[in-house]
């Protein structure tokens, strides 16, 4: 769930819609739950259409957005502050996703202050 939220975080802070952002779990044995996460995916992604034109962006500025959140998921300090992170959540033992990305948006919002310049 933190990577979940993570990757939210970066793609809010780039001006990207979150919702082209999905990581579900189902297992082998859940054919049908696979098959209905994809198809609800995709369907979502039509109605968006192609990454930019929901937001407003040019493909060249789209380029521009994503090498800049890639640039900063690559940085150690980043790395290290969802490190810290992650060790809050286990410490905290509340597993909601709101709690989680509550934690990640407090504890990484310095790492993550490249992404607003």
């Amino acid at each position: 769930m933190g990577v979940n939220a993570l990757v939210k975080k970066v793609l809010t802070d780039v001006g990207i819609k979150e919702e082209r952002f999905s990581l579900q779990w189902a297992s082998a044995a859940e054919a049908p739950r696979f098959v209905q996460l994809i198809t609800e995916f995709t369907e979502e992604m039509k109605e968006l259409g192609p990454i930019g034109q929901a937001e407003g962006f040019s493909k060249e500025e789209v380029q521009e957005r994503v090498q800049k959140a890639l640039d900063a998921l690559s940085s150690q300090k980043v790395r290290i502050s969802f490190g810290n992170a992650s060790k809050a959540v286990r410490k905290d033992g509340i597993w909601t996703a709101e709690h989680i990305g509550g934690i990640i948006n407090t504890k990484m919002e310095k790492s993550l202050a490249i992404l607003n310049k």
